[in-house]
Protein backbone atom coordinates (compact mmCIF):
# COMPACT_ATOMS: atom_id res chain seq x y z
CA UNK A 1 0.00 0.00 0.00
CA UNK A 2 1.46 3.26 -0.97
CA UNK A 3 2.53 5.51 2.24
CA UNK A 4 1.73 8.94 2.68
CA UNK A 5 3.76 11.92 4.65
CA UNK A 6 1.39 13.81 6.60
CA UNK A 7 3.68 16.22 7.08
CA UNK A 8 4.86 16.64 3.54
CA UNK A 9 1.83 15.80 2.01
CA UNK A 10 3.63 13.57 -0.76
CA UNK A 11 3.21 9.77 -1.15
CA UNK A 12 6.14 8.31 -0.69
CA UNK A 13 8.23 6.61 -3.65
CA UNK A 14 6.35 7.54 -6.38
CA UNK A 15 7.51 10.06 -9.34
CA UNK A 16 6.78 13.71 -8.10
CA UNK A 17 7.02 17.03 -11.07
CA UNK A 18 6.34 19.78 -9.43
CA UNK A 19 3.05 21.94 -10.50
CA UNK A 20 2.83 25.07 -9.78
CA UNK A 21 -0.88 25.03 -10.59
CA UNK A 22 -1.77 25.08 -6.59
CA UNK A 23 -2.17 27.06 -3.66
CA UNK A 24 -2.64 27.32 -0.26
CA UNK A 25 -6.35 26.11 0.77
CA UNK A 26 -8.22 28.17 2.94
CA UNK A 27 -7.98 28.39 6.59
CA UNK A 28 -11.07 26.73 7.33
CA UNK A 29 -10.83 24.29 4.95
CA UNK A 30 -11.42 20.35 5.98
CA UNK A 31 -9.90 18.13 3.01
CA UNK A 32 -13.26 15.99 2.68
CA UNK A 33 -13.33 14.86 -0.77
CA UNK A 34 -12.08 12.56 -3.26
CA UNK A 35 -12.81 13.31 -7.15
CA UNK A 36 -12.19 11.04 -9.89
CA UNK A 37 -11.41 12.33 -13.35
CA UNK A 38 -9.70 10.70 -16.75
CA UNK A 39 -7.69 12.40 -18.62
CA UNK A 40 -5.49 11.89 -22.40
CA UNK A 41 -3.32 14.08 -24.37
CA UNK A 42 -4.05 14.34 -27.26
CA UNK A 43 -7.96 13.08 -26.80
CA UNK A 44 -7.63 8.94 -26.71
CA UNK A 45 -3.68 9.13 -26.78
CA UNK A 46 -1.72 7.34 -24.30
CA UNK A 47 1.66 7.64 -22.58
CA UNK A 48 3.78 10.10 -23.11
CA UNK A 49 5.02 14.14 -21.18
CA UNK A 50 1.77 15.80 -22.50
CA UNK A 51 -0.05 15.59 -19.52
CA UNK A 52 3.00 16.35 -17.44
CA UNK A 53 3.45 19.42 -19.35
CA UNK A 54 -0.24 20.57 -19.56
CA UNK A 55 0.16 20.24 -15.28
CA UNK A 56 3.45 22.62 -15.49
CA UNK A 57 2.27 25.22 -17.72
CA UNK A 58 4.91 23.83 -20.93
CA UNK A 59 2.87 22.57 -23.13
CA UNK A 60 3.41 23.37 -26.80
CA UNK A 61 0.75 24.77 -28.83
CA UNK A 62 1.44 23.79 -31.87
CA UNK A 63 2.83 20.26 -30.91
CA UNK A 64 -0.94 18.65 -31.75
CA UNK A 65 -3.79 20.27 -32.89
CA UNK A 66 -5.83 20.37 -30.03
CA UNK A 67 -3.20 21.43 -27.74
CA UNK A 68 -3.92 25.25 -29.61
CA UNK A 69 -6.93 25.38 -27.32
CA UNK A 70 -5.63 23.70 -24.10
CA UNK A 71 -2.34 25.03 -24.00
CA UNK A 72 -2.40 28.51 -21.98
CA UNK A 73 -5.10 26.68 -19.31
CA UNK A 74 -3.61 26.67 -15.52
CA UNK A 75 -4.77 23.05 -14.33
CA UNK A 76 -3.31 20.63 -12.22
CA UNK A 77 -4.56 17.36 -9.97
CA UNK A 78 -3.20 16.12 -7.09
CA UNK A 79 -2.22 12.60 -8.41
CA UNK A 80 -2.09 10.86 -11.78
CA UNK A 81 -2.42 7.33 -12.04
CA UNK A 82 -1.01 5.96 -15.60
CA UNK A 83 -2.64 3.08 -17.88
CA UNK A 84 0.60 0.97 -17.03
CA UNK A 85 -0.41 1.94 -12.56
CA UNK A 86 2.29 4.42 -12.51
CA UNK A 87 1.61 7.10 -10.27
CA UNK A 88 2.74 10.64 -10.62
CA UNK A 89 2.30 13.07 -8.01
CA UNK A 90 2.19 17.08 -8.72
CA UNK A 91 0.78 18.83 -6.29
CA UNK A 92 1.22 17.53 -2.15
CA UNK A 93 -2.21 17.29 -0.41
CA UNK A 94 -2.53 19.96 2.13
CA UNK A 95 -2.46 22.30 -1.07
CA UNK A 96 -5.26 22.98 -3.45
CA UNK A 97 -4.64 22.01 -6.78
CA UNK A 98 -6.69 23.24 -9.33
CA UNK A 99 -8.96 20.28 -10.92
CA UNK A 100 -12.62 20.59 -10.27
CA UNK A 101 -13.55 24.19 -12.04
CA UNK A 102 -16.65 25.58 -11.18
CA UNK A 103 -18.23 22.71 -9.12
CA UNK A 104 -20.67 22.05 -5.93
CA UNK A 105 -20.59 18.77 -4.16
CA UNK A 106 -23.61 18.35 -1.13
CA UNK A 107 -24.38 22.08 -1.46
CA UNK A 108 -20.61 23.14 -1.34
CA UNK A 109 -19.11 25.60 -3.79
CA UNK A 110 -15.65 25.54 -4.86
CA UNK A 111 -15.18 21.93 -4.53
CA UNK A 112 -10.62 22.41 -4.85
CA UNK A 113 -11.21 24.29 -1.56
CA UNK A 114 -11.69 20.65 0.07
CA UNK A 115 -11.23 18.39 -2.33
CA UNK A 116 -8.19 16.00 -3.92
CA UNK A 117 -8.57 15.23 -7.35
CA UNK A 118 -6.96 11.88 -8.58
CA UNK A 119 -6.54 11.47 -12.54
CA UNK A 120 -6.68 8.31 -14.46
CA UNK A 121 -4.64 8.36 -17.82
CA UNK A 122 -7.88 7.13 -20.34
CA UNK A 123 -11.20 7.84 -21.73
CA UNK A 124 -14.73 8.25 -20.92
CA UNK A 125 -15.35 5.32 -23.52
CA UNK A 126 -12.31 3.34 -22.84
CA UNK A 127 -11.87 0.53 -19.96
CA UNK A 128 -9.41 1.66 -17.37
CA UNK A 129 -6.70 -0.78 -16.63
CA UNK A 130 -6.52 -3.33 -13.68
CA UNK A 131 -3.83 -1.21 -12.79
CA UNK A 132 -5.51 1.59 -12.43
CA UNK A 133 -8.02 0.12 -10.55
CA UNK A 134 -5.60 -1.34 -8.07
CA UNK A 135 -3.11 1.76 -7.39
CA UNK A 136 -6.51 4.10 -7.42
CA UNK A 137 -7.97 1.84 -4.74
CA UNK A 138 -4.28 2.01 -2.78
CA UNK A 139 -4.39 5.64 -3.04
CA UNK A 140 -7.66 6.12 -1.58
CA UNK A 141 -6.92 3.89 0.96
CA UNK A 142 -3.99 5.55 2.05
CA UNK A 143 -5.65 9.10 2.21
CA UNK A 144 -8.88 7.91 3.91
CA UNK A 145 -6.02 6.12 6.74
CA UNK A 146 -4.47 9.97 6.80
CA UNK A 147 -7.09 12.57 6.07
CA UNK A 148 -9.70 12.06 9.04
CA UNK A 149 -12.11 14.22 6.96
CA UNK A 150 -11.99 11.66 4.21
CA UNK A 151 -14.72 9.02 4.33
CA UNK A 152 -16.04 5.92 1.45
CA UNK A 153 -18.82 7.88 1.03
CA UNK A 154 -17.23 10.86 -0.30
CA UNK A 155 -15.46 9.99 -3.82
CA UNK A 156 -17.10 11.80 -7.02
CA UNK A 157 -16.74 11.65 -10.39
CA UNK A 158 -16.09 15.02 -11.66
CA UNK A 159 -19.53 15.11 -13.48
CA UNK A 160 -21.25 14.57 -9.79
CA UNK A 161 -19.91 18.04 -9.12
CA UNK A 162 -19.75 19.67 -12.58
CA UNK A 163 -22.97 18.24 -13.68
CA UNK A 164 -23.69 19.67 -17.86
CA UNK A 165 -20.35 21.00 -17.46
CA UNK A 166 -18.16 17.90 -17.09
CA UNK A 167 -18.72 14.26 -17.99
CA UNK A 168 -15.52 12.12 -16.94
CA UNK A 169 -14.84 9.61 -15.73
CA UNK A 170 -17.73 8.51 -17.78
CA UNK A 171 -19.53 5.43 -17.84
CA UNK A 172 -16.36 2.85 -18.48
CA UNK A 173 -15.25 3.85 -14.76
CA UNK A 174 -16.67 1.02 -12.24
CA UNK A 175 -17.69 2.21 -9.38
CA UNK A 176 -18.53 -0.98 -8.28
CA UNK A 177 -15.34 -2.77 -8.63
CA UNK A 178 -13.24 0.59 -7.18
CA UNK A 179 -15.74 -0.25 -3.64
CA UNK A 180 -15.34 -3.62 -3.86
CA UNK A 181 -11.39 -3.21 -3.92
CA UNK A 182 -11.37 -0.83 -1.28
CA UNK A 183 -13.53 -3.11 1.11
CA UNK A 184 -11.01 -5.88 0.30
CA UNK A 185 -8.20 -3.17 1.63
CA UNK A 186 -10.00 -2.44 4.86
CA UNK A 187 -8.57 -3.79 8.21
CA UNK A 188 -10.54 -4.38 11.04
CA UNK A 189 -11.39 -1.47 12.31
CA UNK A 190 -10.64 1.11 9.46
CA UNK A 191 -13.06 3.75 7.65
CA UNK A 192 -12.26 2.03 4.13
Amino acid sequence: MNKINIATGWIESVNRIISPNCDDRPETATISLIVIHCISLPPGDFGGEWIDRLFTNSLPADAHPYFGAIHQLKVSAHVLIRRDGEIVQYVPFHKRAWHAGISCYRGKEKCNDFSIGIELEGTETLSYTDAQYECLSDVIAALLEQYRGLAPDAIASHSDIAPGRKTDPGESFDWARLHRLLESKAAPGSRV
